[in-house]
């Protein structure tokens, strides 16, 4: 049996389908929302990765555990949910992992556990792959927040736990039921309501081929070891680009300069503090607009991973979303 935690979530669920699909017996840890999950043959446990009785009831039985749940947060940490649930979550997952006797734990992390934004001398050149260094003080609370939790983890690996960790870096792809962040900021672009495009760019991944990456990772990863599953590094323009190229929509008009983004990005925030919700952007946002693309080579080699293109990736959200009706 699998255990997987936030199966709620956009990778988890494309990732308990697949699991389905491969005759595995999935456990869904949920916290209250029960998502997709009731129309599938899931034994669901209620529970929450900050509470370790939870997650000793949700593990007893299990062979394997796939940690996804995390909290993401491009506007710090004010309440210390971020904190609580990327980091000590983290220990109690694969503590809890540990006292179960469960075969492996893949815990699912993030790029942004590496200070991408700076890259090692002696790397291809611009490329930011797992020798990277960890993020600092003065980087966002969710970078550092993925870091502390890595650390925990490998904390509880020094006490006999085998244990994977995986590093996908901005996850785009179909069956997106919230939507992500990412999935809005497909649907603003495809219904033309983007007010504007942003001069920056990051690495974007295939969701699907997140899920295959954890798999790999579970079947083939060293224990201990960091896997980098990136895709392709795209502008913000060249998004829109492609959804252009599949619906005709034509992007905003106005791409703003990363200075004068960041030079706004306070005054956005403030506005959104008075009239409530989460900002379209941050300082936070931007910060990860100016990382470097990433190298997953050593994925590749260790644990058969891929990555599929930027375009297909677009053509089934879009499909995706029109199937849900929202397009």
């Amino acid at each position: 049996m699998i255990v997987v935690t936030g199966a709620t979530g956009h990778i988890g669920n494309n990732l308990v389908p697949l699991l389905l699909e491969r005759g595995h017996t999935v456990r869904a840890l949920v916290h209250s929302n029960k998502g997709r999950l009731d129309a599938q043959k899931v034994d669901i446990v209620e529970g929450d990765v900050r509470d370790r009785a939870s997650l000793d009831r949700a593990f007893e039985g299990a062979e394997y555990v796939l940690h996804l749940a995390a909290k993401i947060s491009i506007v710090g940490d004010p309440d210390g949910s971020v904190h609580a649930i990327n980091v000590d979550g983290a220990r109690n997952v694969a503590e809890a992992a540990l006292a179960a006797g469960v075969k492996r734990l893949v815990h699912t992390s993030s790029c942004h556990a590496f200070d991408i934004n700076r890259v090692p001398s002696d790397t291809a050149a611009g490329t930011a792959d797992e020798t990277c260094g960890r993020p600092g003080p003065g980087h966002p609370a969710y970078d550092r927040s993925k870091a502390l939790g890595e650390a925990q983890v490998r904390e509880v690996i020094a006490k006999g736990l085998d244990a994977v960790i995986v590093n996908p870096s901005g996850v785009i792809g179909p069956n997106d039921p919230e939507p992500s962040r990412m999935g809005h900021t497909f649907l603003w672009l495809a219904s033309g309501t983007m007010p504007s495009l942003i001069d920056g760019g990051f690495d974007f991944v295939d969701v699907r081929d997140v899920c295959d990456g954890i798999l790999g990772a579970l079947k083939l990863g060293k224990t201990g070891e960091n896997y980098l599953l990136s895709g392709h590094h795209n502008t913000v323009g060249q998004l829109a680009e492609h959804v252009q190229a599949l619906t005709g929509t034509k992007p905003p008009m106005f791409t703003s300069p990363m200075w004068l983004a960041r030079f706004g990005a306070p005054f956005v925030e403030l506005w959104y503090s008075i009239v409530g919700g989460e900002p379209i952007y941050t300082a936070e946002a931007l910060h990860a607009l100016r990382a470097n693309p990433l190298s997953h080579a050593k994925a590749v080699a260790d644990i058969g991973y891929s990555a599929r293109s930027t375009r297909e990736s677009v053509t089934d959200i879009l499909e995706s979303f029109r199937g849900d009706g929202r397009l």
